[in-house]
């Protein structure tokens, strides 16, 4: 079994989790703005998740012969009858972190890519790192690691603001809108993207597909009734209270989860037996993965049926004919599944504390939103910097996590 070991090893596994845990939810976000029905998507996303999980612990899991006290992978899974306590702290991360995923899917259309990750990300830090202080025996620095996680909760505040502030631009935007249909400066029959999302036979083209025709600016109001038009879920009009509540259900699972591996990891709690070999990470992490997608499965095929926040109505033989954009969902629970096993494999090596500097995965995902998305495109100078703020505040948060980093 490969551990790592060290700060450095632990720098470059938080460092390839930021960039996986960045980039998948800009993905799942592109398919929900090209018309994917959030439930077919986060179905694909969950199957390959647990694909991710049973590649690393086929490979990194496996690498060379058992050790007294380090069994590979498949040795320790048929020891279930001696370590089944911390297996249910691993099946219990599974369960909070599929709940916020879940969750976050449908913030990302209230609330923007952006503002969605970082609240959800430094409420996370904020709860899970505090907790993870006291689990890995405050290996950590607490004078590095707590002004920190102070940042994190200053980005938290910020995002909320900002997301206020760009709300109130887009209603602007809006307002100018109707109000040039009314003298005829308007036109509400802009176009809906058609031409770019379907093909000659009426079906749409997920795949190759472009955000934008050339007839609409990004960050107009013409902009954003396209997007609204073609999105699965609608939320022109609705509350962004809808939004932050979501965001911020899902930034406490996004906290519980982690502390709950550690918890499997660690057995800080003294659940099994004396003498019985700890959970190994990529054992705990395969445990994870199943509880993960068990609970994904059930409520997404829930969700088909009886979908919520004014999705249309959908079918298990539906899902199993949308391969449009499949492969993206796909490669999305990839990143999301690999993303984690480097967190927890950095966690490990330098304590779960300061492994929540990964939690700094926003930063990419805000760039995609921006690049991508043209989140805050022609925004007032006031929501410029808020963003800028917060974003600042993240950077230097994250600074401070990676160097409170211990050696367990």
């Amino acid at each position: 079994m490969y551990t790592v070991e060290g700060k450095e090893g632990a720098i470059i596994c938080m460092s390839l989790a930021l960039f996986c845990l960045g980039t998948w939810p800009a993905l799942m976000t592109l398919l929900e703005r090209r018309g994917r029905l959030p439930q077919h998507s986060y179905l694909d996303y969950s199957i390959s998740n647990l694909l991710a999980a049973v590649i690393i612990a086929l490979s990194f899991g496996q690498i060379g012969d058992s050790k007294t006290g380090i069994p590979n992978f498949i040795t320790q899974l048929s020891q279930f009858q001696d370590n089944w306590p911390c297996v249910l702290f691993a099946l219990a991360s599974g369960i909070v972190l599929s709940l916020g995923d879940l969750a976050v899917q449908f913030a990302w259309a209230f609330v923007g890519l952006s503002v969605t990750e970082v609240i959800a990300a430094s409420i996370s830090v904020v709860i899970g790192s505090t907790l993870n202080y006291f689990l890995d025996g405050r290996i950590n620095k607490a004078e590095v690691l707590f002004p920190g996680v102070g940042c994190f909760l200053v980005a938290v505040f910020l995002g909320f603001a900002v997301n206020s502030s760009n709300a109130a631009d887009n209603k602007a935007k809006l307002n100018g809108f109707s109000n040039g249909c009314k003298t005829g400066t308007g036109t509400l029959d802009s176009p809906l993207l058609k031409e770019t999302f379907e093909n000659g036979d009426g079906t749409k083209d997920v795949e190759n597909g472009n955000l934008l025709t050339e007839k609409t600016k990004v960050g107009t109001a013409d902009f954003l009734i396209e997007v609204e038009n073609k999105r699965a879920i609608k939320v022109l009009g609705k509350s962004i209270l809808i939004g932050l509540s979501i965001t911020f259900f899902a930034g406490v699972c996004f906290a519980l989860f982690s502390p709950a591996f550690n918890l499997a990891t660690n057995d800080q709690f003294h659940t099994m037996k004396e003498g019985v070999t700890h959970l190994a990470t990529y054992t705990a992490f395969f445990y994870f993965s199943v509880s993960f997608v068990i609970v994904a499965v059930v409520l997404n095929i829930n969700f088909l049926y009886y979908p919520i926040l004014g999705l249309p109505q959908s079918s298990l033989t539906a899902y199993l004919k949308d391969s449009c954009g499949r492969s993206w969902a796909l490669l999305a629970g990839l990143l999301c599944g690999f993303g984690n096993g480097f967190l927890f494999m950095g966690g490990q090596a330098a304590g779960y504390a300061a492994a929540n500097a990964a939690q700094a995965f926003p930063l990419v995902a805000t760039l995609w939103g921006i690049f991508l998305f043209g989140e805050y495109r022609r925004s007032s100078r006031r929501t410029y910097a808020l963003l800028v703020s917060m974003l600042f505040m993240f950077v230097v948060a994250v600074g401070i996590l990676m160097a409170s980093s211990g050696n367990r």
